[in-house]
C-alpha cells in the first residue's frame, strides 16, 4: 500500500506543482478552478506555492516524492479563512483530500481562525456530501452554480478522528 505525507510547500515545489496540475484530468480541473488548465500557466503554479501571512498551502507527497495533493487557504474574505483542495485523479476516494483539510484548519486555528469557508462547485456532490457530514450546521447559499459554504472550523472533530476513534494529527 502507498503512503502520502503532508508537508508545507516550499519553494522548490514549482515543477512538481506544475507536472501535478498537467495530471489532473479535465473534470477534476473544473471542479476545484472552474476551468480546465490544459497547460499550467506561472501565475497559476506561483499562487499555489504563495505562502505569507494570509496564505498557507501544503502538498502531499507520495512514496516517490510526487505531488498528489494540494491545499491552500487565504485569510481575508468572507469567513476567517477560506480553503481549497484538490487530490490526483488516482488518490480520491481514500481520505486524502480530508487529511489535507484537517491539516490545514489545525494550522489556520492555531493562527485565530474559528470559520472557515469554501466555493464548491455545484455538480461537486461528493464534496458537498463530505461538507453535510463534517459540518451539518454549515451555511450553504447557492449562487450562479456554485455553493458558498461557512461554517465553524471546531463544531466537528477532524476527519481522522471522525473516522478512527480520535487518532492525532501531525501539523
Amino acid at each position: 500500500m502507498q503512503r502520502t505525507q503532508i508537508r508545507p510547500v516550499r519553494p522548490d515545489d514549482e515543477e512538481g506543482i506544475r507536472r501535478f496540475l498537467a495530471g489532473l484530468s479535465l473534470h477534476t480541473q473544473t471542479l476545484r478552478f472552474f476551468t480546465g488548465v490544459a497547460a499550467p500557466v506561472p501565475g497559476l503554479v506561483r499562487a499555489l506555492l504563495a505562502v505569507d501571512e494570509r496564505r498557507d498551502a501544503l502538498v502531499a507527497t507520495d512514496d516517490t516524492g510526487e505531488i498528489v495533493g494540494h491545499a491552500m487557504s487565504y485569510r481575508g474574505g468572507w469567513c476567517d479563512v477560506e480553503i481549497a483542495v484538490v487530490v490526483t485523479d488516482a488518490w480520491q476516494g481514500r481520505g486524502l483530500g480530508s487529511r489535507l483539510i484537517d491539516t490545514l484548519l489545525l494550522r489556520a486555528s492555531l493562527r485565530g481562525a474559528r470559520t472557515v469557508g469554501m466555493d464548491v462547485m455545484g455538480e461537486n456532490r461528493r464534496v458537498l456530501r463530505l461538507i453535510r457530514r463534517r459540518w451539518p450546521e454549515a451555511r450553504m447559499t447557492v449562487s450562479s452554480g456554485s455553493v458558498e459554504v461557512t461554517a465553524m472550523i471546531d463544531s466537528a472533530p477532524p476527519f481522522a478522528e471522525q473516522r478512527s476513534g480520535g487518532t492525532p494529527l501531525s501539523v
